[in-house]
């Protein structure tokens, strides 16, 4: 009885998948409340950029990748225990919680509010993002979730920044 509870007590700490449409749902709908607070308008979800995204995420290297210009790009991970649609809206909350740092008597890039600038950008009009499961050991000591989200056009740049980067509205 005892292994039986303990069983049952780990297989309910594990959250259960989240379906693709409900991390698309949370990676949209928490980055265009966002963005709305800044006067961008709505994300649409690219889906062209998906494959080469969640690959990025599946390889587990917590780096940018090389984008040459063709998008914009955050990453975020964490160890937290929880779905994938959850993880996307603490991504980018955090990315948010930049925004207090952003100086609008200087705008221009800064890598406290690169992060917080790339989700508000006014110019950037298409997102996908995936989440990788990455087993201890690869980004942290602990297995662990990456976010990966991808913009386009791509946001962030040099004397771009006061048209695209609204103050709260």
């Amino acid at each position: 009885m005892i292994k039986y509870l303990v069983v049952a007590a780990a297989l309910a700490a594990v959250p259960a998948p989240a379906s693709a449409e409900t991390v698309i749902d949370a990676a949209l709908s928490s980055h265009n409340t966002a963005r709305a607070q800044y006067g961008a308008r709505p994300l649409v979800w690219n889906a062209s950029l998906l494959p080469a995204t969640q690959t990025w995420a599946n390889a587990c290297r917590f780096q940018h990748s090389n984008p040459a210009g063709q998008y914009g790009e955050n990453l975020y991970a964490t160890t937290r225990v929880a779905d994938d649609a959850t993880i996307v809206r603490d991504a980018v909350k955090a990315w948010m919680d930049e925004a207090r740092y952003y100086d609008y008597s200087k705008p221009g890039f800064s890598g406290a509010t690169g992060h917080f600038t790339q989700v508000v950008w006014k110019s950037s009009t298409g997102l996908a993002v995936a989440v990788g499961s990455c087993p201890a050991n690869t980004i942290f000591s602990r297995a662990s979730k990456y976010v990966v989200a991808r913009y386009t056009p791509p946001g962030n740049w040099q004397g771009q920044f006061a048209q695209n980067v609204g103050r709260p509205v």
